[in-house]
């Protein structure tokens, strides 16, 4: 989860579409409080992910396995993997309560009987991945197909393919202001992720002065 887990307005026309717009306000709203509550994982406030990259991901769904899995316990299936690193798994302690720094999402990535498992561990107090796996269903248990652990990191499902997204900062670069990204797609391939793609963004800067000289008189 990273950080804790509308649309425009329309003119009313007549007394009957103000009635009934009236009604869909606490519908809505009751929708949403069961949306928030229904999720395991939380909703991200800040980080590599970008939002266009998970809509893009929904709105082309890669094809479904024969079957999709419970949901997972993914913070007892960080701290028995073997595979991460202890630091990891000191930093996988509750940010408040029993909500835990943890992103799960699942989604047919090695093309095996269910869905695959892509977890990304956070920190607490500013949402950082320190750690990105990737588990896949074997004989009824989870076998680590992928490990990522060079924070900033995180990693997403789109289109059928591992995306994982690791900032960069150069000196003197604050945590909330990283210079770029490189975005790395990788394919399940023959048993294993095969890198495929590689791209770098780097961040447009905001100016410290914008003040316009006044013109000469």
């Amino acid at each position: 989860m990273r950080g804790l887990t509308g649309e425009g307005p329309a003119r009313t026309r007549g007394s009957i579409q103000a009635v009934s717009a009236a009604l869909a306000v606490p519908t809505a709203l009751a929708l949403l409080v069961s949306g928030c509550g229904a999720g395991g994982t939380g909703a991200r406030d800040e980080g590599p992910a970008h939002a266009d990259s998970v809509a893009g991901a929904a709105a082309t769904p890669s094809a479904a396995p024969s079957k999709s899995p419970d949901s997972v316990n993914a913070v007892k299936l960080v701290k028995d993997d073997p595979k991460v690193a202890p630091e990891v798994k000191r930093e996988l302690k509750p940010c408040v309560a029993n909500e835990y720094p943890v992103d799960v999402s699942y989604g047919n990535l090695t093309s095996g009987s269910a869905d695959d498992v892509v977890v990304n561990v956070l920190t607490c107090g500013d949402a950082v991945g320190v750690g990105s796996y990737v588990y896949r269903e074997q004989g009824g248990s989870y076998e680590n197909v992928f490990t990522s652990e060079e924070p900033p990191v995180y990693a997403e499902i789109d289109r059928g393919d591992l995306v994982v997204t690791k900032q960069v900062y150069d000196k003197g670069d604050p945590v909330s202001s990283p210079s770029g990204e490189n975005v790395i797609t990788y394919r399940w391939t023959s048993g294993h992720f095969a890198e495929k793609y590689r791209t770098h963004n780097d961040y447009g800067k905001v100016a410290v002065d914008s003040a316009t000289p006044a013109p000469a008189s």
